[in-house]
């Protein structure tokens, strides 16, 4: 039985690829997809995702965590790109104020409320890696 796929989707500096890589730590055949740069509104869509997670920052935030040069309208249009996958998103979340454990803890939430187990590298809850 194929592991669940599960799509990382947000906003730039919204902390994407450092969810994706904790999951694929855990096992978990997680990837993301650049739809905030992409004019294709349903880019997210093609990989066919069984759990969509998309995460949003402040534009405060978004500079705190790393240099940007540009202004909060390029966060806007970034957000209007994504309309199509946060409506259909199974998790939103405002990293803003979370860390990167506090934003993994959210998605194993709803992984276990939904039922997913990690792919055949996943160690489970409480295992030390060898």
């Amino acid at each position: 039985m194929p592991s669940t796929r599960i799509l990382v989707v947000g906003v730039c500096n919204g902390g994407k690829t450092t969810l994706v890589t904790a999951l694929r730590r855990l096992g978990y055949n997680a990837y993301c997809v650049a739809q905030e740069h992409s004019s294709v509104p349903r880019l997210w869509a093609l990989r066919l995702p069984d759990l969509v997670v998309y995460l949003d920052v402040s534009y405060d935030a978004a500079l705190l965590r790393r240099k940007v040069h540009w202004g909060p309208e390029r966060l806007e249009k970034q957000r209007a790109l994504l309309a199509s996958a946060r409506a259909r998103a199974d998790l939103c979340l405002d990293t803003s104020d979370l860390s990167p454990d506090q934003v993994l803890a959210a998605t194993l939430r709803l992984m276990v409320e939904r039922g997913v187990t990690g792919g055949p590298g996943y160690l489970g809850h409480g295992q030390a890696e060898r």
